[in-house]
């Protein structure tokens, strides 16, 4: 679970561990994470073990998933929800192409790192669930409005990631789908949002425990598949 210290992010983290999955809360500030995980109950917190994980970095990656595979011998989940939000101009003309670079790294090649980390074996293993935790942003329609382009575009791209890996793995077990959670109070989302991060986190546990007949290549919002 990359992500997983703060959000919709713990929430997910919590809500896995309260169904009774092992968690590695994948956190960039292993203290950040530690204190994340005090927060849980004594019987969640048994569940629940920090990984220092910058999914931009790929030996931080590699790292991390092998830390979790010596731990609990395989990775069966993987939730990406790691992301950024930096774009302060709504110009995509001006917006700094620095800006656009640490957007798509973070919210978009970070995912594929994981992906490419844990597939192989849950290929192996023929299960294996995938959710890349998007954004309405991410939707199609979405373009047409103009503005916010770097995070736009790193949805979109996680969006067809999504799409791609799950026409790659069809028929293996492996089950890879996007969820936009909505509009949430968080430190991204901000005090306006008009959803709890609990909210935003229900989807992401519906898809992280998908039986082995379940959707794959889908974009859900509330359970519900909505359109790419």
């Amino acid at each position: 679970m990359s992500g997983g210290n703060r959000g919709i992010g713990f929430e997910i983290c919590r809500g896995l561990a309260a169904l009774g999955l092992r968690v590695a809360l994948g956190s960039r500030d292993p203290a950040a994470g530690n204190e994340a995980i005090e927060k849980f109950g004594p019987a969640l917190r048994s569940r629940v073990m920090t990984v220092q994980l910058d999914v931009t970095d790929t030996d931080s990656v590699a790292d991390a998933v092998a830390r979790v595979q010596s731990q609990w011998k395989q990775v069966d989940v993987l939730v990406n929800n790691a992301g950024v939000y930096l774009d302060e101009s709504d110009n995509a003309i001006t917006v700094p192409i620095d800006v656009v670079q640490t957007t798509l790294q973070t919210n978009l090649v970070g995912a594929l790192r994981l992906c490419q980390a844990v597939i192989p074996g849950m290929r192996q293993r023929r299960y294996g669930r995938i959710v890349n935790v998007s954004s309405g942003y991410g939707a199609e329609s979405s373009q047409d409005s103009g503005g916010v382009l770097a995070y736009k575009l790193s949805k979109l791209g996680l969006n067809g990631m999504t799409r791609i890996l799950a026409a790659e793995l069809a028929g293996s077990g492996v089950l890879v789908n996007a969820m936009d959670p909505g509009w949430v109070r968080t430190r991204m989302g901000g005090r306006s949002a008009h959803r709890t991060a609990e909210q935003g986190a229900d989807t992401a546990l519906f898809l992280a425990t998908l039986p082995q007949d379940g959707p794959t290549g889908a974009f859900f919002r509330d359970r519900r598949q909505i359109p790419w």
